[in-house]
């Protein structure tokens, strides 16, 4: 039942890297729609827990989802679940200390991704942040997405737009695998003189057939994997044939993968940006509109998403290949932070996700035309380019800034 198919990929015609990944057969994939499809089903998967919890979020706000989930930790942990939290130094540096020692009095174990922010220290280390968000619960399911632990309303009528997946079958073995992994490479690095963080293996049997479709797995980290994320979107978008539908909060990709949309929108393939349009991160949001006039002049069709806040990093091509996870295309994503995707090759999920997508650009979006695009103000453009060039001058800086010398561990 535990069927792994390894498939080579061909070489990219812009690249000498060959891509390999693994596609696992007999799951099933839940697409869940923003918090209201999300918490419910994370805090139910939590209260039915009895061996162990892997909880990973960029954010954790000392909100009401915060404590709410707070609380469903708390309470597995409570009746002897190993549970532990994985938070990122920089999203979650507002959570109260109060919050995390209530966390760890009922018995929840919880680390922070560098915690230490010096803002005066230029090093790369800064930069590279724990952006996933997953959680495994006893080895037979998994949660991926984009949906930190935080209210889904931003102040606005609407919620903010998101995607997460619910996994089972063969696939959670792997991802539960990762989550491990990364919490034993975060308390190895750690002091010896100070608590243990470290959890035994539980024993559990092997993850059942599920459903039918065929999925894998994608990391990014800075050793392995540095770009799997990335090629296994070129490859797709490399194949497609009919139709690229790209839903992205945080939108500015690199040479290639610009080339790679534009190519395929050139050979006939209709290619949609949904975008954000409400101002989130001013750098990022302005930089990103000064790729609009290439894309417009290639055929691409760009919407931007202003019914709510778009924090969605999701993908369907051709109705078959989809991807959801915690990864944007930028910089920041693509080359600096741990992220983590599930690719889904199944037509009824892929069309689930589409629908869904078509149903946003339809009632929340407005359509970016050439002729709109090219008869704004010229100052708007100039604070567009000016946008993009401070940003990729900032991307080369961290790109090379030195690593910095490892700590002496203290005694």
């Amino acid at each position: 039942m535990n069927e792994m198919q390894s498939v080579a990929l061909y070489p990219l015609p812009w690249s000498n890297v060959t891509i390999t990944t693994e596609m696992y057969s007999y799951n099933q994939i839940t697409l869940l729609h923003n918090g209201k499809d999300y918490f419910p089903a994370l805090e139910t998967a939590f209260d039915r827990a009895n061996q162990e919890i892997y909880l990973e979020s960029y954010i954790f706000e000392n909100d009401r989802t915060g404590r709410r989930i707070a609380e469903a930790l708390r309470r597995a942990a409570l009746r002897g679940v190993k549970t532990c939290l994985l938070i990122d130094g920089f999203g979650s540096q507002n959570l109260p200390k109060t919050m995390i020692e209530y966390l760890e009095e009922g018995g929840v174990l919880v680390l922070k991704f560098r915690p230490r922010i010096s803002p005066w220290t230029l090093k790369r280390q800064r930069l590279r942040r724990l952006h996933r968000k997953l959680a495994v619960i006893d080895r037979n399911l998994a949660f991926v997405g984009g949906i930190n632990i935080i209210d889904d309303r931003t102040g606005l009528d609407q919620p903010r737009y998101d995607y997460a997946v619910r996994v089972e079958g063969p696939l959670v073995k792997v991802i539960h695998a990762s989550a491990r992994r990364l919490w034993s490479r975060i308390t190895w690095s750690r002091s010896l003189g100070l608590v243990s963080h470290r959890v035994k293996e539980s024993p559990s049997a092997p993850p059942q057939a599920a459903g039918n479709m065929c999925c894998s797995f994608l990391i990014r980290d800075n050793f392995h994997h540095r770009r799997d994320i990335e090629n296994a979107y070129l490859k797709a978008i490399g194949q497609a044939k009919r139709e690229i539908i790209l839903a992205n909060a945080y939108f500015l990709p690199g040479l290639n993968f610009r080339h790679a949309l534009m190519a395929a929108a050139r050979r006939g393939v209709r290619v949609v940006l949904l975008l954000q349009g409400k101002v989130d991160h001013r750098l990022v949001h302005y930089a990103s509109r000064a790729l609009f006039g290439t894309f417009l002049d290639a055929g691409i069709e760009i919407y931007e998403y202003h019914q709510s806040l778009l924090h969605a990093k999701v993908a369907v091509i051709d109705t078959f290949w989809a991807t959801v996870g915690s990864s944007n295309l930028d910089p920041f994503s693509l080359l600096l932070a741990l992220e983590a995707n599930v690719v889904v090759e199944d037509p009824v999920f892929s069309a689930t996700l589409k629908a869904s997508l078509s149903e946003a650009i339809t009632m929340g979006a407005r359509r970016i035309s050439e002729e709109t695009w090219r008869s704004q103000h010229i100052l708007s453009r100039l604070v567009s380019w000016l946008s993009y060039g401070l940003t990729r001058f900032m991307i080369g800086i961290a790109v090379y800034l030195p690593q910095g010398r490892p700590k002496k561990k203290r005694r």
